[in-house]
């Protein structure tokens, strides 16, 4: 997997969906992150009114220090309006990202993207990271990953 990327300047947008507390550390991750992206495609996604672009988005944030603390983690899509009841709504920052493009299975190819990213210099922000799907194939899936800079 190649890890070029360009730097990019994204507006604030605002974010519903769910959330739940992990770390890479924890022995239940990989079911954490998988629990609650079931719950938003059983129970969320399609309740959801005023999706802007109906892309699903992985979210992590709130993070105790870098990869090897706490974070939360949140399943979502970027929203305008009113939001209903049972979701939790966030603000995904304005300012600078590194955004990179995987293209694959849509499990192994972000495990694999993460792995390489922990092991590059990156003047990263620890404030708001997020993966957009933009299909879902499960095989060959597209999905722009936006790191957040200082």
């Amino acid at each position: 997997m190649d890890m070029v990327f360009e730097i990019v300047e994204l507006e604030e947008r605002r974010v519903a969906g769910f959330t739940a507390r992990t770390s890479n550390a924890s022995p239940d991750m990989g079911a954490v992150i998988g629990g609650l992206w079931q719950k938003f495609f059983e129970e969320g996604y399609g309740s959801l009114p005023g999706k802007i672009t109906g892309k699903t988005m992985g979210i992590y944030t709130d993070y105790e220090s870098d990869e090897h603390g706490g974070y939360t983690f949140m399943t979502a899509s970027a929203v305008e309006g009113e939001v209903p009841d049972g979701f939790e709504v966030r603000t995904l920052p304005s300012g600078r990202y590194a955004k990179f493009v995987v293209v694959g299975n849509m499990m192994t190819a972000v495990g694999e993207f993460w792995q390489k990213l922990w092991q590059m210099k990156l003047d990263r922000s620890y404030v708001f990271d997020f993966e957009e799907y933009q299909n879902a194939d499960p095989e060959n899936c597209e999905i722009h990953i936006y790191i957040g800079l200082k």
